[in-house]
């Protein structure tokens, strides 16, 4: 079974905060009392973080289920609850967050240590020492804390590499990243030998180095879901350098340049953008029988690609894998490519998902009415259900103040506009009460 993951969905639920509370002074000499009922503490915040330790998903396969502790409840004697510690989530550099249920843009997680806020904690609900007025000096008002955040989210990694080697199964790919790296990818005589992403730093003869991918080999029809190069074509979107290998021996049937363009057909249709990379042509298995013939035909079949006289023509390095020869010439020509390529933006035209917006969006309503089969009125909402949850309904103020509030959005009005009338069953989530017209 592969130990590689690069896609998962996982919920994340911050803590609520902690709840208000009701209490009064009763010291001896404190003539009068008074409120003296603290806040809850604020609730703990899931938040991600970058771990460069990691290379995979796979931490998440079997626990995809986050969530923060909520605060501490108010307590007396005006003293306020502990705010909660936030839920920190490791992930692997390169890991894209994305809302499941409305697809937004939530962060790119690329440095080590950088974190995302992807679950709020709720406040902490105030205690009666807030509600105090001059016509009510002591109030039997608290509030329950809000509560936290919670939502699917969608992690997928996309392997962070400055080079990336393509090209068909069994055309040598894994062979050259054990040469150059300390990388020890399986190697075998069969397709599909490499079934997940390996990665590798290489150095070069004058002291420069870059990482280099090498990918499961790809095959015709990889963009539409064929072979196992649909669900890895995301990793090399963040390369900077293409290494497209070919196998020049023609040892399996195959014609070096109809593979050199099949290929590339499948990076255009995975994503436009894979082909604005600077490619190098890796002509591999030079030490075979036809291998050199096959190399002068296919350098003329590559400069009739060329456009115009004045156009860049394709860099080809001719090495062999089991001789080694050729290889030093390619890792200076990569690293010169790489030192002067920048890195491709890859979410340039998507706006990363903000806590606050500052644009227009049409109001919700704060409530919505339906109607139950037994003639049960419902009222939902968020704003509705999110008063509702921070209501301490074990006091009698609050309920009065709770009521005052529905009044003041209108719910009265809008039941009886709707028919309701006096002994009517009114519903919120798991509350029930009668309608008083």
């Amino acid at each position: 079974m592969s130990m590689f993951l690069d896609q998962v969905t996982i919920n994340v639920k911050a803590g609520k905060g902690g709840d208000g509370m009701v209490a009064f002074r009763r010291e001896k000499y404190v003539p009068d009392g008074g409120p003296a009922g603290g806040d809850g503490g604020k609730g703990g915040s899931v938040i991600l973080r970058v771990d460069e330790g990691l290379r995979t998903l796979m931490d998440f396969r079997f626990n995809r289920h986050f969530s923060a502790t909520p605060g501490e409840n108010g307590m007396s004697k005006s003293m306020h609850g502990r705010g909660s510690e936030d839920r920190f989530v490791k992930v692997p550099p390169g890991t894209t967050v994305r809302d499941k249920e409305t697809g937004a843009l939530l962060g790119d997680l690329l440095t080590h240590g950088q974190e995302l806020e992807v679950a709020r904690g709720g406040r902490g609900g105030r205690g009666n020492i807030r509600f105090a007025t001059p016509r009510n000096p002591a109030p039997e008002v608290a509030e329950n804390g809000e509560p936290g955040q919670e939502r699917e989210i969608e992690l997928e990694l996309k392997v962070l590499a400055d080079v990336g080697l393509v090209g068909f199964p069994s055309v040598g790919k894994s062979t050259i990243l054990s040469i150059v790296s300390k990388a020890r990818p399986k190697i075998g005589a069969y397709h599909f030998t490499t079934l997940v992403p390996n990665l590798g730093m290489v150095a070069t003869g004058d002291d420069r180095s870059f990482v280099m991918a090498d990918l499961p080999g790809l095959i015709e029809g990889a963009s539409q879901g064929v072979g196992l190069g649909t669900q890895f074509l995301r990793h090399i979107e963040r390369t900077r350098v293409i290494l497209h290998v070919i196998d020049m021996s023609g040892m399996e049937g195959r014609d070096p340049f109809e593979d050199y363009l099949l290929i590339n057909k499948e990076l255009e249709s995975h994503n436009l953008r894979l082909l604005e990379r600077p490619q190098i042509i890796v002509a591999n298995k030079m030490d075979m029988p036809e291998a050199e013939e096959n190399l002068k035909e296919f350098k003329k079949q590559i400069e009739a690609l060329k456009e115009d006289e004045f156009s860049d023509g394709i860099p080809i390095f001719p090495i062999s894998s089991v001789s080694r020869t050729g290889i030093e010439p390619l890792l200076k020509a990569t690293a010169d490519l790489v030192d002067i390529t920048p890195e491709f933006p890859m979410y340039q035209d998507e706006e990363i998902e903000e806590v606050v917006h500052y644009q227009f969006v049409e109001d919700e309503p704060d409530f919505q009415v339906t109607r139950d089969d037994d003639a049960t009125w419902v009222l939902y909402g968020a704003k509705l259900e999110k008063l509702f949850i921070m209501t301490n309904f074990d006091r009698e103020e609050s309920i009065m103040k709770f009521a005052r509030q529905l009044r003041g959005m209108g719910v009265d009005e809008t039941l009886r506009s709707m028919g309701a009338k006096d002994g009517d069953l009114v519903r919120i989530k798991e509350f029930v009460f009668e309608f008083v017209d």
